[in-house]
């Protein structure tokens, strides 16, 4: 089926799939919510399908790029968290040591979009571990429906622990210099505030449109922040105004960047919330930071 151009799709749809990828509502109720959009020629079928992600035509670096010396599934251990848990180890060409990046996942776990972020961070010349936390329960299942419904059976403090356990593990890697810092979208952002939280020697952390911490942590952050949010995301940009306030009241060094126009999940180049401009920009920004923080 042709997949709708992303004008073609009305705004209170992009919110209603945002609700779905949430489970703030149920397939059935998705769907049935989504008929109302059904106009002019434009089925409920052609809105489902144009929304759903495509990692088929869309991984921007093959795991044989010349820019990677390997990305390789590795395990590691997390004793406070889900076990020993798989996570995608990518390593930039050229040998030596590196700076680390923690990739962190959606609420869907290690999709091949995240897993080609993994290695956007080793083409650039950092070492990567992109986690999944879906590990426990047998792994990414291969599809995100599946991915969200197991994900929502797991404790994300306990997730938490696997991520801060990738942290040690990436951190102690002998092709790692010591210096480790974290990227996470959407559940991910969440994570990586909450690692900033966690990690008192972590080295910046890159939250995009992620859910804050509690304010009363903030004292607890010592990594510089960039946050990164989309202007349209009111859900989650709610809760900007009260933690940019203890960011400043505890003289954090933060920067936030809200991109105009674009949707919660731009930089997911898999659906049509993907804003190319937007995600090229924080993307650039986000390795301009890792390397003014991390070398």
């Amino acid at each position: 089926m042709e997949k709708l151009r992303k004008e073609d799709i009305p705004q209170e749809a992009f919110d209603l799939y945002d609700y779905y990828c949430h489970n703030k509502l149920d397939r059935r109720t998705f769907v049935e919510k989504l008929s109302v959009y059904a106009v002019g020629g434009i089925t409920v079928t052609a809105l489902m399908s144009s929304m759903m992600p495509d990692y088929v035509n869309t991984r921007t670096i093959e795991p044989t790029d010349a820019r990677l010396q390997s990305s390789d599934y590795v395990m590691y251990d997390s004793p406070k968290g889900g076990g020993e848990i798989k996570g995608l180890l990518s390593k930039p060409a050229g040998g030596g040591k590196s700076p680390g990046i923690v990739v962190v996942h959606e609420n869907r776990g290690l999709n091949p979009y995240i897993e080609d972020v993994g290695r956007r961070c080793a083409a650039a010349g950092f070492i990567s571990i992109a986690p999944d936390a879906l590990t426990p329960l047998g792994g990414y299942p291969g599809n995100d429906d599946e991915g969200r419904t197991m994900q929502a059976k797991l404790d994300r403090n306990d997730m938490l622990e696997d991520f801060i356990a990738a942290y040690e593990f990436l951190k102690k890697h002998p092709d790692c210099d010591g210096n480790v810092g974290v990227v996470g979208f959407c559940f991910g952002g969440w994570i990586s505030n909450m690692m900033a939280v966690r990690i008192p020697d972590l080295g910046a952390a890159v939250p995009y449109y992620g859910g804050q911490p509690p304010v009363e942590d903030v004292p607890k952050i010592n990594a510089p922040l960039l946050v990164i949010y989309g202007e349209l995301d009111e859900r989650v940009n709610a809760g900007w105004p009260a933690y940019e306030e203890a960011l400043k009241a505890n003289n954090k060094k933060y920067e936030m960047i809200n991109y105009p126009g674009v949707n919660h999940g731009f930089h997911n180049n898999t659906t049509p919330r993907y804003d190319e401009a937007a995600a090229t920009k924080a993307w650039d920004k986000t390795i301009a930071f890792f390397k003014a923080n991390l070398t």
